[in-house]
């Protein structure tokens, strides 16, 4: 989870981006300040991560604020104007939106946020899901299987939870195919880290039996071969 604060003395632009973050699970908002005084005793108070900071504020700017401070957390700037854009990237700034921010923008802002923090936890790959209305962020090495449910997929994860996720098992099957994931039915990708027995109908993944379909026999077969030849070494 990424503690996040907004600062920004425009209502709309607060309201907008509560939005916004109202729809990435990963991101916890933890308040809002309408200038750099109210902003540095959240700062104080609170451990952040991430600052959402608009740069025309009364009083102190924005550029100002975040050079004024020891230990600044990561910066995405948020404003209409677009000549700081050169200093605020000087700052080490992850982005730089201009307003009014589209959720696209942001979200491919943020993004760059979620993927450097992994880096630094040395957690392993990630997708991302919509599901609920927000876009989930899942550990790769967290999930069991996907089970295809019409237009939509069901995804299991290793601490017996499910989502149901907007996304169709053949895309998900292409983009995750070289990532440990293994299609072992037309309604079934599989992540073979968990394979615990297996036959020539089934395998299982811990509690979960999953069906062999007739028409992926070849690919379920090369994985028992690896998978054996794994645990023989």
């Amino acid at each position: 989870m990424i503690n996040c604060i907004i600062v920004d003395d425009e209502p709309l632009a607060i309201q907008l981006l509560e939005s916004h973050i109202s729809k990435i699970e990963s991101l916890k908002l933890i308040g809002t300040a309408k200038n750099a005084m109210d902003a540095y005793k959240i700062l104080q108070s609170t451990p952040i991560d991430l600052m959402f900071l608009d740069i025309e504020m009364p009083d102190l700017n924005g550029i100002d604020f975040l050079k004024s401070l020891h230990k600044k957390p990561k910066t995405i700037f948020t404003t209409a104007y677009r000549e700081f854009a050169i200093e605020g990237f000087e700052l080490e700034a992850v982005d730089y939106i201009l307003k009014p921010i589209s959720f696209e923008r942001f979200f491919k802002a943020v993004d760059r946020v979620l993927r450097k923090n992994t880096a630094t936890k040395e957690e392993g790959e990630f997708i991302i899901l919509k599901s609920g209305g927000l876009n989930k962020r899942i550990l790769l090495e967290d999930i069991v299987y996907f089970e295809s449910c019409g237009n939509d997929v069901k995804v299991i994860v290793k601490d017996n939870t499910s989502i149901i996720a907007k996304d169709k098992i053949s895309e998900l099957d292409m983009l995750l195919s070289q990532k440990g994931f293994v299609r072992v039915h037309r309604s079934f990708l599989i992540n073979s880290q968990f394979v615990t027995a297996f036959n020539n109908d089934e395998l299982m993944l811990g509690k979960y039996s999953i069906p062999v379909g007739r028409t992926y026999k070849k690919e379920v077969d090369e994985f028992i071969t690896d998978f054996s030849k794994k645990k023989i070494n």
